[in-house]
């Protein structure tokens, strides 16, 4: 299945990437007429084009039940754009269009991996029909004009687009249900992928006749993607035919031939547009370079390059610490070896900034996943997010999204409450529902947050207790070691079994999915007052700045964002509980001590606290003091998975390439505080 992803056609990866955009897009205008309650202008101008476009790159691809479907809405939303006085029930329009929404979510995933499309959206189209058909009383679609109109266009596509071929078949797509007669220049954009380089020197050519009205026409041709310029004109039958130059099929001459006429028809009145002709090359280079272009990019490739980037810095670091060269006066060496560390430097962080998205995608999804919670639940929640603009690796937001949406339903199912016993709680009956995301350093913290009933420590401690789960007396633990309780395997309170929840299983997954992606999950609540669930998640998982550590013999990388400081301790400042645990006071504060060298069985010949060094690491509001022989010096790592009989030993993150070859650990401070 891997290779079949590697080797799939550029042309329907561009397919699904632009289709589920699209598609995102449009959910989020539904809510948005949902929550305002009325259909506006924008809404619908926004959602004609999305169904517009999806309609043509389906048919292009042939995937005609999601073009029929597109052409279906794009039916619906015509006649809202030409009769905008239209009496709607926006209820009814969402739920249904939501379903349409659904049926090219499901396609589109059967597309993406691979599986036969045999379902019919004839159903969904017969309700859409009959929805076109009785509101505000219509009884049927408008019919368009019956005189015809002669029509030549030229279109030119933004800079650095590339697969002109494939956007201006797309154009052409658009127009046909419009038109009778059409021809265009190149005429082989299906099966040349050469003609790219004719239309962006030249423009695409088309002439064409419609009943259609001209605004219609233009804005079809206006929702070509990654159009730069469009010149449309109106012009008489005489003039059209002329533009074939005398042939005698009437086909449209030679790209060269249109070239030498420059289209000229186009300056007069009849100039949809105010154009000047085609800036000249140098006009365009500039233009392109002060342009902010955009290209689309597989994320395998970006993967690729991130590994490659990866390499690049185990090797740097294996020549300029090559142990031959201790010693030596290398001043040469020396001077372009810094060099190359800047030059390393610069290309790893440029790769991991291209690979930074923002998590609004994400979380506007849960957006869709609220409401439809809200109407089976009987439920009225209101979702608010901030920081949607914050960037995490995009690793980790695919790896993010289902963990994110077990924890929104949780909150609705469990958290909030109905509006009956929110009233007899004196709370306003709408529940609220918060999501938000910051950067701390190198991590990013996503809070989800409700005012709901809160959990229920005793009920949760009392379930621990029966399933033997107590490691120490009941008092000694504190409201938030009792609520990750809930994290644990097949943990649940809840009685009832739901759509939802009840079964046992779901926020150990969540839990175990967290912590794949190197992050920690925390949990807060007060009675009757909501539950706050904190993630915290790494920006990236390619490459770390760590301080090496070493043990005996091993050698272990502690990440810098968590490390506050490193001493060497006075013995007079080692103390032991009654239980035998050590501690280091530190400025009239209590550390625990960690000794890696029995945490992982390692032979060293350092085991007096006061002949090593300690070095203080943080997990939010715990410090503890892990001990070492000593201290190596701060490196960039490259994080590499650990094999897999290695994973089951806690405190372990990954593992990395040295320097001089070897292989050192690295920590994962919140995995070996919690253990």
């Amino acid at each position: 299945m891997a290779s079949e992803m590697l080797d799939r056609d550029p042309i329907l990866e561009m397919f699904l990437f632009e289709s589920s955009q699209l598609i995102e897009q449009l959910e989020e205008q539904l809510l948005d007429i949902e929550r305002s309650r009325q259909l506006t202008a924008t809404h619908v101008d926004a959602i004609f084009r999305i169904m517009h476009t999806i309609k043509g790159s389906a048919a292009m691809m042939e995937f005609d039940a999601l073009a029929q479907l597109a052409h279906a809405l794009e039916d619906l939303f015509e006649k809202f754009r030409s009769q905008p006085d239209t009496m709607v029930n926006c209820g009814r329009l969402v739920d249904l269009v939501l379903k349409a929404v659904d049926f090219c979510k499901g396609e589109i995933a059967k597309i993406e991996r691979g599986e036969a499309l045999g379902d019919r959206p004839d159903d969904l189209i017969d309700q859409i029909n009959v929805f076109f058909t009785t509101m505000d009383g219509s009884e049927g679609r408008q019919e368009i004009g019956q005189t015809k109109g002669y029509y030549l266009a030229r279109l030119w596509f933004e800079s650095g687009c590339e697969m002109e071929n494939l956007r201006a078949f797309t154009a052409i797509h658009s127009l046909m249900p419009l038109t009778e007669e059409l021809d265009y220049v190149p005429a082989d954009i299906a099966d040349n992928e050469e003609s790219s380089g004719q239309i962006r020197e030249q423009g695409f050519f088309i002439r064409f006749s419609s009943a259609a009205d001209f605004d219609l026409l233009q804005n079809t041709l206006e929702q070509t993607l990654f159009l730069d310029r469009l010149e449309l004109a109106a012009t008489d039958w005489s003039t059209w035919l002329k533009s074939g130059r005398g042939d005698s099929d009437g086909s449209l001459p030679s790209g060269a031939c249109l070239t030498e006429q420059r289209m000229d028809f186009l300056a007069g009145s009849v100039s949809a547009t105010t154009e000047e002709s085609r800036p000249s090359a140098q006009e365009m280079n500039e233009k392109s370079a002060s342009g902010n272009s955009m290209i689309s990019v597989p994320v395998r490739k970006l993967d690729q390059l991130m590994d490659l980037v990866g390499e690049l810095v185990i090797s740097e670091a294996m020549v300029i610490k090559n142990p031959e060269l201790e010693g030596l006066e290398l001043p040469s060496f020396q001077k372009a070896a810094r060099q190359l560390f800047k030059l390393t430097n610069e290309l790893q962080d440029l790769a991991m900034s291209i690979r930074m998205v923002p998590v609004a995608a994400t979380f506007h999804k849960m957006q869709r996943i609220v409401r439809d919670m809200n109407r089976k639940l009987g439920k009225e929640v209101e979702l608010q997010l901030s920081g949607e603009e914050t960037e995490v690796d995009k690793s980790i937001i695919d790896t993010l999204s289902d963990p994110l949406m077990h924890l929104i339903r949780n909150a609705l199912d469990h958290g909030i409450e109905s509006p009956d016993e929110r009233a007899a709680a004196a709370k306003p009956a709408r529940g609220l529902l918060e999501l938000s995301a910051r950067s701390a350093g190198g991590d990013v913290w996503i809070t989800i947050q409700d005012d709901g009933r809160g959990l229920d420590r005793d009920r949760i401690l009392a379930k621990a207790r029966s399933r033997n789960l107590l490691t120490k007396p009941e008092h000694e633990y504190s409201d938030r070691e009792i609520f990750q309780f809930i994290l644990l395997p097949g943990f649940s309170t809840k009685e009832v079994v739901t759509e939802f929840s009840g079964r046992g299983v779901g926020m150990d997954v969540v839990r175990e999915k967290i912590s794949r992606i190197g992050g920690l999950i925390n949990l807060d609540s007060n009675p009757g007052q909501g539950t706050t669930i904190s993630i915290r998640i790494p920006l990236t998982l390619a490459i770390i700045n760590g301080m090496q550590i070493s043990v005996g013999d091993s050698n272990y990388i502690v990440p810098i964002t968590s490390i506050r400081e490193s001493f060497r301790v006075d013995e007079q400042k080692i103390l032991q509980d009654p239980d035998g645990n050590e501690m280091v006071m530190l400025r009239g504060e209590c550390c625990n001590v960690v000794r890696l060298h029995r945490k992982y069985e390692v032979q060293t010949g350092i085991e007096e606290l006061a002949h090593g060094i300690l070095v203080v690491v943080e997990d939010e509001d715990r410090s503890y003091c892990l001990f070492a022989d000593r201290l190596v010096g701060e490196q960039q790592v490259v994080v590499k998975p650990l094999p897999t009989y290695l994973k089951k030993s806690e405190g372990l993150a990954g593992c990395t390439i040295l320097g001089d070859g070897s292989i050192s650990l690295i920590l994962d401070v919140a995995g070996l505080v919690a253990s």
